[in-house]
């Protein structure tokens, strides 16, 4: 579905909307150098996924119709567990699969056990520092396998329901599944979010607050890439995110929560994979801030 945008001249008078589509959003991980081996793990791990497309930069994987996009951007951040991936297994044996591989190397956080929610469940941390959370049962209604897990922690505990109202006000096709609330017995703040589901342009999203002692919260290791097709898009998403937020650098902000996005034109990757022009062209967009599709077109 689209929604129209109604722009107004000087004089207060309604000219041509600007049309917004449900855009595709994905999330992007920040490698040291391992993001084709990291690519490859997940590849011999969740079933229905393939690399397809490479550079020495970037890797793109699909995973049953989801699409991640790593990157070799070198060691100046950390994966942490603010942003895990929650990971529907549809059978016991599955889970048993996918803990056995991505455990190797890596840690628990939360022990493989049997919850209230879950038949099965374990929230890991891979060799590559990428969370996982894996759960056999208890969570049915959601569609995705793969489902972006935003943990409100330190300075920003507290903040979950605002951040996903802000989310939900921006994306077309958004809604607030649920939410669940720590009660008076939990060893939490009560009041504040337990567990949330909400979507995006129509793809699901989990929150959650968390104030005890953790010393990690958002930063670039991971973010979440928006596709446009137009400067229009480019411009509202740009606005809206970096709004009480920050500019960076080459379509990077970070919201108010400190969660970061990247606002990248869709023409940007015909023209980076055309090599009389890519050159110009990663010169052109180094000196933007926020993407401009005609000095794109144009270098």
């Amino acid at each position: 579905m689209d929604v129209y945008l109604f722009r107004k001249d000087k004089f207060g008078r309604v000219i041509l909307p600007i049309i917004m589509k449900s855009n595709l959003i994905y999330p992007c991980i920040w490698f040291d150098g391992r993001a084709k081996e990291a690519a490859d793990l997940y590849c011999s791990v969740f079933n229905n996924s393939a690399v397809t497309y490479e550079n020495p930069t970037v890797v793109i994987m699909e995973s049953n119709g989801q699409k991640f996009m790593f990157l070799n951007g070198g060691p100046e951040f950390t994966l942490n567990p603010s942003i895990s991936f929650y990971v529907i297994c549809e059978t016991e044996q599955e889970i048993d699969n996918f803990y056995k591989k991505l455990i190797v190397g890596g840690s628990e956080l939360m022990p493989f056990d049997k919850y209230d929610w879950s038949k099965k469940y374990v929230w890991l941390q891979d060799k590559f520092g990428v969370n996982w959370q894996l759960s056999y049962g208890g969570m049915e209604k959601i569609v995705q396998k793969f489902t972006p897990v935003l943990m409100f922690t330190e300075r920003i505990a507290g903040k979950a329901e605002q951040a996903f109202r802000f989310y939900t006000s921006i994306f077309e096709g958004s809604e607030i599944i649920g939410i669940m609330r720590y009660s008076k017995g939990d060893n939490d703040t009560e009041g504040t979010v337990k567990h949330a589901e909400f979507t995006l342009g129509g793809q699901q999203f989990m929150a959650m607050d968390s104030s005890m002692m953790h010393r990690f919260s958002f930063n670039e290791a991971v973010s979440f890439v928006i596709e446009c097709e137009t400067q229009e898009e480019i411009d509202y998403y740009w606005g809206r995110l970096t709004f009480c937020g920050e500019e960076v650098q080459c379509g990077w902000l970070k919201d108010r929560f400190g969660v970061s996005w990247q606002i990248v034109p869709k023409v940007l990757y015909e023209l980076m994979n055309d090599r009389s022009r890519s050159e110009r062209v990663t010169k052109a967009f180094l000196q933007m801030k926020k993407f401009d599709i005609e000095k794109l077109l144009k270098a």
